[in-house]
Formats: C-alpha cells, sequence, structure tokens
C-alpha cells in the first residue's frame, strides 16, 4: 500500500497529519501478521496465547452495573432485534438471483435467520419502491449508419409491462422498429448522451427505473443514430472525398428527413436478472438485416427506493450492514467443529442475505470490503480469524481507493480500525516467538506489501521481547539442585533453546520482519543472545573451575557443540562488531583431554564387542558381495564418531589443533592395530572345532576384514582434512615436523596391517603351492610319457588350479586376491623349473618339456585370466623368462634346434658390424624358371694372414644347410689363390634347388673361407651365414602359383663380414650334444665343434 494512499486516505481527519505514518504502520503491520502466520502455519492454540484485545468503547445505552440477564435483553432490543428486521424486510421485498450457485428459498432465508437472531418477529412496513439502476457503460462493434461510416449513437432505456409492449405493436399499421419512444410516456424514458462519429462509444452514465411487478416487466434499451439535417455543399464535399459514400447518400435521399437510424436493441426480463449483472449483451435487430449489429456493456442493480427508515431506528445501510456482518460470521464460527482458523468462509444463506441487502440498498463493492475490515479485524482480536483474510480485504480497500471517494464518516471509522489493529499487532509482534510459531514450510513472500516508507518499530521492541523470552526459559530450566552436573545440563538445555530460536529467526522470522517492516531481527536477537549466554557460561564455567572429572567433562560438550553452532551463525550478521562468545573455547580447555578420552575408550569397548559376536562369515553374496565381515564394518562406525569429533570440537589455535590432531591419529591407529590383534583371537577360537574348509574361509574373511580397514585408513588424512589442517599450522608447525609425525603414525599401522594380510595369504598359499608342486612332479614319472597326451597331462592340475582359484577369488577381495596370485605364480614357475632342470633321463626329455611348456602356457593363462588377473609384465620376470627358453628349446627335435642355430646365425651375421676377419663379396639370385640357385664368389678382402710368409692360400667353401633340407646338395669350393690375402675369384656356382627349399626355416648359404695347407688341415679364416629367403627371386609366391613364368631376378651383389664362433657359450649345441643316440644331431654338432676348435675367439680368450 503506497503512500498516496494513505495520504488521500487521512486528509480529511482533524486530529493532523501526524497519524499517517502511524496508519502506514498499521497497513504493513496487517501484511507482516499474515506473513509470520503463512510462515508459521499457526495452530488455534498459538494464535490466542498471548493475544490483547481491543477494549470496546463505552457505549451510552449500556450500564456496567447490569446484570447480565438485563444486559443479554436489552442487547438484543437495541442491536439484534433491528438487524433481526431488516433481514427480514430483504427477503420480503428481494429482486433478482443471488449470484451463488445455490438457490434457498424465503423459508429457508428466515429459518436461517432465525437461528442466528433467536428472534421472532413480523413487520408489515409499507413496501420500497422497486428500481433498477442501469449503468450504460459502453458499445463496440455498432453500425456505421452515416456517409461517413460512422453512427452518432445514443440509447433510449425503460421498463415495460409484458402487455404495453403487445398493445403497442398491434396499434400501429405498419411494422415499426421503434418500441420504446411509442410504448410510454417521455417521462419514463431515460435518454444518454450523443456520441458523435464513433463505432465504439463510451457513455458511463447510470440511470435509475422504477418498475412495479418485476414478474411481468421487461427492460429495454434501443440505440439509435442521431441524424440532423445537413446543407447540400456538404453533402456534394462528402461526395467528392469519398465515393464509396454514394451508395449511403442514396439510402440517406429515400429516407425521411430527421428520422434516426434504429442500430440495435436489448430486451431482458426482470425475472430472468441476477441482483447484480455487468456483461456484455448482444445487439439484437428488429429485422433480419445486418444481424450482427455489435455489443452493449451494461451494469444492472435491483435496488430499493423509499425503504422503511424505522425498521433500525434511523442508522444507515452501511452501520446495519456491518453489524449483520459480524453477526453472521460470529454465528458461523460458533457452529464449527475445527479448531482451525476462520478463513473468510460462509454458509450460502448469509452470503445470500448480505448480497441481497448489500444491493437493494445500493452500497458500493468499497463500502462492503471496508464493512468486512472494520468487522474482521474486530473478530481477529477475540476470535479465530486467519490472517489472509485481514489481508485480503485491505488489499480491496486500496484497489477501492483509487476508483472512489470515502465518505467522511467512513474514513473516520477506518482511522479507530487501523489504530486500534495497530496497538493489538505491536503485541503480536512483541511476543512473535510465541504468536507465530515457525514451521518448515515455504515462507509466503509474495504476500508482503510493497510500501514507500515505514515508521518500524525498532530494535528496542526486539530487544525486550528477547529478555523477557530467555527469562522465561531461564527460569523453566532452573536446576533443583547445586549439584555441578545438573546445573551443566539445566545449561544445555537453556542453551538449545536459544539456539533454536536463533536458527528459527534466522530461517524463517528475518526474512518477514526484513521483506515487510525493514528490520533484521536476526542481528538484533543474535547480539543479545551473544551477551546474555556469555554471561550464563562465565558463571557456570567459574563454579565447574578446578573441579573438573569425566561425568561433568561429558555433560559439558553438549554446551560446547551447541555454543559451537551459535558462533557459526555470526556469519549471517549484516552488521559484524566484536561479540562476546568469541573466545569461548578456552572456557573448556580443560575438558577437552577428558573428552579425548571418552571417545578412545568408547570406541575401543565398541571395537571388542563388535568382534566378540562376529562370525567371520562374509556379510552378502550374491552379484554385488561384500566379502568381509560384521566387524569391519562395526570398526568403521565405530571410528567415525573420532573423525566427528575433530569437526565439532573445531578448535581454533593452530598449534593445538595440531596436537589435538596427532592425539586422535594416534588413537585411530590404536584401534585398527588392537582390532588386528583381537580378529586373530577370534579366529583361532573359532577355528578349533571346524573343519579345514570352514577355515580356510574364515582367514579369508579376515584377510578381506584387514583390507577394508587398510583402504579406511587410506581415506583417514581426507576425513580428517589434514590438507586443511596443514594451511592453518603452516606458520607455527614447520613441513617436516607435520610430515614426520602424522603421515608416520598411518604408515606403522598400514605397516601392521600389511604384515598381518601377507601372513594369512602365505598361510592361504602354502597348501596350494604344496598341491601344484604335486601335480607338476607326477608328469615326471616315466609310466606317464608314453601313455597320455599333452593336454591330458596337465588337466589335473589345471582343473585343481580352476577350482582353488575361483574358490579364492570369490571369497577374497580384489586387491588381496592379486596378493595371493603373485607369489602363488613364483613359486608356480621356480617349481616347474626345478621339475624341468631335474629330470636326468634324456629318454623322453623332448615329450616330458612340451608338457611342461603346455603346462606353463596354460598356467600364464589361467593367472592372466583374460586382464582380469595378474597383467602380463608381472607374469613374464625374468625366472618365467629363462623357464619358457629352456622348455621350448628341449620341447623341439633336432631338426627344429639345427634350424633354430642356423636363424640365430643368420641375425648375428645380421647385426654383425666391422671386418674383423675380413669379408667376402657374393653376387647371388634365384632363378625360378630354371630352379637354380646361382652364387658368383667375386673376392675376398682382407684376411687373416694364416701362413708363416704372412700371407694364405684362401680358397672359398660354399654349403647350403641345413643338410636334412638340402641332403643331395654337395658343398662347392672355388680355386685357391696362392699367397693372396686380397684374392680375387670370379667364379660362379649353380645349385638345383626348389623354391620351398629356399624358403624352409633356417635355409641358408655358409661361406667358408679357408686357408689351404697341403701337409695340414686347412686353417679356418672365417665363416659367413646368407638367408636364402631373402635372395632375389625366393621371396614372394611358392611353386605352382603362376610367379615362374614371371622374368628371373636381377642378381644382387653382397658383401658378407666373416665371423668366428664362440667356443662353448650356444645353448642349443650343448642341448643337441646330449642327444647321444641321433647321429645327424651328433653330425652337426662335431662340425661345430671343429669350427669353435679353429676359431680366434677362443685364441683371444
Amino acid at each position: 500500500m503506497d503512500s498516496f494512499f494513505l495520504a488521500k486516505l487521512f486528509s480529511g481527519r482533524t486530529v493532523g497529519k501526524g497519524w499517517e505514518p502511524l496508519l502506514v504502520s498499521v497497513v504493513v503491520l496487517a501484511d507482516f501478521c499474515l506473513c509470520l502466520s503463512v510462515s508459521s502455519q499457526l495452530s488455534p492454540g498459538h494464535v490466542r496465547k498471548l493475544a490483547q484485545t481491543r477494549k470496546s468503547r463505552d457505549r451510552r445505552d449500556f450500564k456496567e452495573d447490569e446484570n447480565p440477564e438485563e444486559k443479554a435483553r436489552r442487547h438484543k432490543e437495541l442491536e439484534l432485534k433491528p438487524l433481526y428486521k431488516e433481514l427480514l424486510y430483504t427477503i420480503t421485498h428481494k429482486m433478482g438471483n443471488p449470484s451463488s450457485t445455490e438457490v434457498f428459498t424465503d423459508s429457508q432465508l428466515h429459518q436461517y435467520i432465525k437461528e442466528v437472531n433467536t428472534l421472532t418477529s413480523h413487520i408489515t412496513p409499507p413496501p420500497p419502491v422497486y428500481c433498477l439502476m442501469a449503468t450504460v457503460k459502453e458499445a463496440k462493434g455498432i453500425l456505421g449508419k452515416d456517409v461517413s461510416g460512422f453512427s452518432d449513437p445514443y440509447c433510449l432505456l425503460t421498463i415495460l409491462e409484458d402487455e404495453e409492449e403487445s398493445r403497442t405493436r398491434r396499434s400501429r399499421a405498419k411494422p415499426c422498429k421503434s418500441v420504446v419512444k411509442d410504448a410510454v410516456s417521455d417521462d419514463k424514458i431515460y435518454q444518454t448522451d450523443i456520441k458523435k462519429q464513433t463505432l465504439n462509444p463510451i457513455w458511463n452514465q447510470t440511470f435509475v427505473l422504477e418498475f412495479g411487478d418485476i414478474a411481468g416487466d421487461s427492460f429495454h434499451l434501443e440505440m439509435w443514430d442521431k441524424d440532423e439535417e445537413v446543407s447540400l455543399t456538404q453533402k456534394l464535399e462528402e461526395i467528392k472525398t469519398n465515393f464509396n459514400s454514394l451508395r449511403r447518400m442514396i439510402k440517406e435521399a429515400k429516407k425521411e428527413k430527421g428520422t434516426d437510424d434504429f442500430l440495435g436493441k436489448v430486451v431482458l426480463k426482470l425475472q430472468d436478472l441476477h441482483c447484480t449483472e455487468d456483461n456484455w449483451y448482444n445487439l439484437e435487430p428488429r429485422t433480419e438485416t445486418y444481424p450482427d449489429r455489435g455489443q452493449c456493456h451494461l451494469n444492472l442493480k435491483f435496488i430499493h427506493k423509499g425503504r422503511d427508515g424505522t425498521l433500525s431506528a434511523g442508522r444507515n445501510a452501511y452501520i446495519n450492514y456491518c453489524g449483520i456482518l459480524q453477526q453472521f460470521v460470529q454465528a458461523y464460527i460458533s457452529k464449527q467443529q475445527s479448531s482451525a482458523p476462520w478463513k473468510g468462509a460462509l454458509c450460502g444463506e448469509a452470503q445470500t442475505l448480505l448480497e441481497l441487502y448489500a444491493t437493494q440498498n445500493d452500497l458500493s463493492p468499497f463500502l462492503q470490503d471496508l464493512a468486512k475490515w472494520v468487522a474482521y479485524s474486530k473478530l481477529y482480536q477475540s476470535l479465530e480469524v486467519d490472517s489472509s483474510v485481514l489481508f485480503q480485504q485491505l488489499t480491496s480497500v486500496e484497489y477501492h481507493w483509487h476508483q472512489q471517494e470515502l465518505p467522511y464518516q467512513q474514513k473516520q471509522e477506518l482511522g479507530d480500525s487501523l489504530h486500534g489493529f495497530l496497538q493489538y499487532g505491536l503485541c503480536l509482534v512483541a511476543k512473535y516467538r510465541d504468536i507465530f510459531p515457525p514451521s518448515p514450510s515455504e515462507l509466503n513472500i509474495l504476500a508482503i506489501h510493497k510500501c514507500a516508507f515505514f515508521q518500524n518499530p525498532g530494535p528496542d521492541l526486539q530487544d525486550s521481547g528477547t529478555q523477557e523470552w530467555f527469562s522465561i526459559k531461564k527460569g523453566l530450566h532452573q536446576p533443583m539442585t547445586k549439584d555441578l552436573s545438573e546445573i551443566v545440563d539445566a545449561l544445555s538445555r537453556l542453551i538449545t533453546e536459544v539456539q533454536e530460536d536463533i536458527k528459527h529467526n534466522k530461517d524463517v522470522w528475518n526474512r518477514v520482519f526484513v521483506s515487510a517492516v525493514q528490520v533484521d531481527v536476526f542481528t538484533v536477537i543474535y547480539k543479545k543472545f551473544d551477551s546474555l549466554l556469555a554471561k550464563e557460561v562465565r558463571e557456570t564455567l567459574s563454579l565447574i573451575e578446578g573441579q573438573m572429572e569425566q561425568a561433568l567433562a561429558n555433560s559439558l560438550f553438549p554446551v560446547y557443540k551447541s555454543l559451537k553452532a551459535i558462533h557459526k551463525d555470526k556469519a549471517f550478521l549484516q552488521k559484524r562488531g566484536l561479540l562476546e562468545l568469541t573466545n569461548f573455547q578456552e572456557g573448556f580447555r580443560e575438558a577437552l583431554p577428558y573428552w579425548l578420552n571418552q571417545a578412545f575408550s568408547t570406541t575401543q569397548d565398541r571395537v571388542e564387542r563388535a568382534v566378540q559376536v562376529d562370525k567371520l562369515q562374509p556379510l552378502q553374496s550374491g552379484a554385488v558381495p561384500i566379502k568381509h565381515s560384521s566387524s569391519a564394518v562395526d570398526l568403521v562406525a565405530c571410528i567415525q564418531p573420532i573423525c566427528q569429533l575433530w569437526e565439532q570440537l573445531s578448535w581454533p589455535d593452530p598449534e593445538e589443533a595440531f596436537m589435538l590432531m596427532v592425539k586422535l591419529t594416534e588413537d585411530v591407529c590404536k584401534i585398527v592395530v588392537n582390532y588386528c590383534h583381537i580378529l586373530k583371537e577370534r579366529v583361532r577360537v573359532l577355528s578349533e572345532n571346524s573343519d579345514h574348509g570352514s577355515a580356510i574361509n574364515m582367514l579369508c574373511v579376515v584377510v578381506n576384514d584387514l583390507e577394508h580397514l587398510r583402504s579406511v585408513l587410506t581415506r583417514l588424512p581426507t576425513q580428517l582434512n589434514w590438507a586443511g589442517l596443514r594451511d592453518r599450522t603452516q606458520n607455527v608447525i614447520g613441513e617436516s615436523q607435520f610430515h614426520n609425525t602424522l603421515p608416520s603414525q598411518l604408515q606403522q599401522a598400514q605397516s601392521v596391517l600389511g604384515r598381518e594380510i601377507r601372513s594369512a595369504l602365505d598361510t592361504l598359499g602354502k597348501k596350494l603351492n604344496t598341491d601344484i608342486e604335486t601335480h607338476v612332479r607326477s608328469m615326471s614319472t616315466r609310466r606317464r610319457i608314453p601313455s597320455k597326451s599333452t593336454e591330458d597331462a596337465a588337466a589335473p592340475l589345471m582343473r585343481y588350479l580352476e577350482q582353488e582359484l575361483h574358490y579364492m577369488n570369490e571369497n577374497l577381495v580384489q586387491e588381496n586376491f592379486n596378493s595371493l596370485l603373485t607369489p602363488l605364480w613364483n613359486n608356480s614357475v621356480k617349481i616347474l623349473y626345478q621339475v624341468a632342470t631335474q629330470h636326468s633321463q634324456q629318454e623322453g626329455l623332448m615329450v616330458f618339456c612340451q608338457r611342461l611348456l603346455y603346462t606353463l602356457q596354460c598356467l600364464e593363462q589361467c593367472f592372466h585370466a583374460e586382464g582380469n588377473g595378474l597383467p602380463l609384465n608381472a607374469l613374464h620376470s625374468d625366472e618365467y623368462k629363462v623357464l619358457k627358453a629352456h622348455l621350448t628349446h628341449n620341447s623341439l627335435s633336432s631338426r627344429q634346434l639345427v634350424e633354430k642355430f642356423l636363424e640365430r646365425k643368420i641375425w648375428e651375421q645380421n647385426v654383425y658390424s666391422g671386418e674383423k676377419y675380413g669379408a667376402v663379396t657374393l653376387l647371388t639370385s634365384y632363378r625360378r624358371s630354371d630352379n637354380k640357385l646361382r652364387v658368383e664368389v667375386l673376392n675376398a678382402v682382407n684376411l687373416l694372414p694364416m701362413d708363416s710368409n704372412g700371407f694364405s692360400d684362401p680358397f672359398v667353401q660354399l654349403c647350403l644347410e641345413p643338410n636334412h633340407i638340402f641332403p643331395e646338395i654337395e658343398p662347392r669350393c672355388t680355386q685357391i689363390k696362392n699367397c693372396d690375402l686380397n684374392p680375387l675369384f670370379d667364379e660362379a656356382f649353380e645349385f638345383m634347388v626348389s623354391l620351398d627349399q629356399c624358403q624352409a626355416a633356417g635355409a641358408c648359404l655358409v661361406v667358408t673361407v679357408l686357408d689351404h695347407d697341403t701337409l695340414r688341415t686347412d686353417d679356418f679364416e672365417g665363416e659367413a651365414f646368407l638367408a636364402l629367403k631373402g635372395l632375389p627371386g625366393v621371396p614372394g609366391g611358392r611353386e605352382g602359383d603362376g610367379l615362374s613364368a614371371q622374368p628371373d631376378a636381377v642378381p644382387a651383389q653382397i658383401r658378407l663380414p666373416l665371423m668366428h664362433p664362440k667356443p662353448n657359450e650356444d645353448s642349443i649345441l650343448r642341448l643337441l650334444e646330449s642327444r647321444k643316440g641321433e647321429r645327424e644331431a651328433q653330425a652337426f654338432v662335431k662340425k661345430r665343434r671343429q669350427r669353435e676348435k679353429q676359431s680366434q675367439e677362443g685364441i683371444q680368450l
């Protein structure tokens, strides 16, 4: 409600302008009380708990010394009886239908007012003059009858009896559009103003039309276009400017001069109308020409003229309406069964009577709303009335204030009403905690009125109310004795009440005060409580000083927590300042060790009880299994209060906070280590009378419990916010001191857990290692070698591992399962290597190594588990690589070993750098056309001098290896070049070999350079290995694929450095050498050993 409204409201008061700010406060106060009540969802008992009702003004008609019966009789005679007569008169002479959908008969209305007034009376006053107040507001879309396309409309209004209209029609010689003009005399016809040149005229003119009988009368309105005589010059000018009006001009010429044009009519039967009508009505034609003639907006109301003034002793209709309204509301509330506040509802009979009375007496909506405000504001101070009802009426009064002027007497009454409500409302605001209790429902901020200014009650009102509230609560919680524990408990209860009140002020009430009256009530209340609580806490702690004990410290902890929560709310203060509770923690320093001891001992006892009842069974199986037992979960829950203690304390001093964190971390680590010990004892007790399988299962659960606990310890720094503590203490605690204290405590506890987990896993792995070794050694017995295939021999071990690992995977968490797999894999590799190297019999060694190699491959797949087990880099250890190489070689046949040897030599040739022993140059190619390998020995360079003269007699020997691939190819030699270290041979050789032979594994050309000696064995100059599959013409498709028709490849010149073998270093030769019964292998080994003897590498060694 703005200042203009209020200035206008009291502009006529004799009391002066000084009242205006106070009355602005009344309006906002009503709004404010509504917001409080909406936000608090008032219960019936709260509204009137401390209500101060306004004293009613003294009445001259009542005497204070009258007895109650006489006063009731006089009240009925002077107040109720006149109202009762007015209601009887209203029913008797009612007109129109009420706006409500429910219709009541006269007998029902009579019965209702008898029940309300408890009176019986009959009246025979003269009837009033029945009138219809008709307001012609406007019209739209009417016909344009003039040449210009517009009309000059006016309206004729009257009320006709149905017989008069019929008689008028019969008297006419021919049909005529006019009815109103000819039906009644001119004094009964009312005419509006003429609106020039418009199709949407606006009149807003009101007429009062009298009538005799509502049953047979009808309301008639006719709209006409006023025509006036116009000069010929004007007519011609219109034609010049608008040729479209020519047709209309011709029609005008046919019409009689001075005759008005009919635009439309509205005919309404009075008996079909409501008490008040405000509608748009279609203008009906007299004929079918132009059926769409627009609409007319009418406001119709049935009123009385000449109403008997003796019914209510000369009181005006507004006063009677107020009395009737208050009487109906009281009757409705008294009949309500529910104790909820009244929200403005009335029964249908009451609404009908109020509407009829207001309409018959022509009470404006403004006066009706004003009467409701006056009545409701009085009832609000004595009965259960919802605040939203008051706010609704004030809003309506504000709306109507801008629309019309209020009579002086009603202005005076409104001022008195608002003044009384202000006094009552201020009393409610002072007691807002009891009158408007808060609730969790959302505050209806939208209900707050926007005001230009407001004289708020100021902080003193809230300060005194808070002091009074605190004194009452302190008295309620006063200790009965002088026992220190009881005194502390009483203080704790009082602070809890204050904490709750501060929360409500912050979350609920402050939003209302700030929005409605611009008062930061939270800051006022908080500072007052800060002063009051600081005094109470100081007095209580002074009594305890030097007498601290565990029970007393336990009682002080809730006090500390509540004060801490209250102190945090200072962040919401609008104006900061020095608060008395700023360093309240200092008073609790003596109780701090007792709180820590209580948290530790309580947690320790809970952990011990949790282990005692633990059956060491997984908590949950199924799709989402929980593999640890109940005690692990309980331990986490037990440790959580210690972490919460750190948050609850929030100790402000950084150095003391660090020492406090050290103590809390130490306590947690002690509890964890003690849990390991008592859990091991619990396993020992439960395993005494259980089978091996149950014992293994319990051991798995224990390992999972410890792993779960280790993960909890890992999260401890985050839970205790070590990072935040480090930031706080960086100026008082050094970096090294911080990290050498807290993390070291945690690492010690984690190392204990790690040792216990490894010990348990070793216990689980012992039997598995033994069984694996048994299965592996069973495959090495002689009797099993010829009887079973490799797959069948390894099947028992794989079935056993699959079963055991599946069991462990189901019963161990992933971290522990992986920890078990690593030593189990390493031990399995160790067992396989021992068995493989301890096999003394050469007979069947290859088959046995094939089995072990297959077993190793199966074990690798099993432990890797397609990426779900151990990673490949963990599986491929150095021991694994040695074992795999050993088994791979021993699993090969002699020919495969020879091929492996030659492939290795080819690789050495390719990576060999330098020409320490010289080099030989060849020109090679393979012709597919005739399956011939052509080798042209060009020269040799830098050969070693093998003779005493410092020269050599070199020649080159060409040999195709391996022998089992080229069994029919004889070695070829060049001519001997005497006394030459850089001989030029320039000799060509051709070998008849197939393409498949050249592409076979290990196929190579062995080039050996020898020094010819006549009496002794030729000396060894060096050798080189050339892979055949890389020669021109060899790579590509195989024989029979059609490539033989292609042109022969161009020969390639190749320079091969000569090499000398290293004696006794090749494992393949040693393995071939061990196979004594194979001639081909022994021949190959003998040849290679001979080369090693001739090698210069052996001499250099």
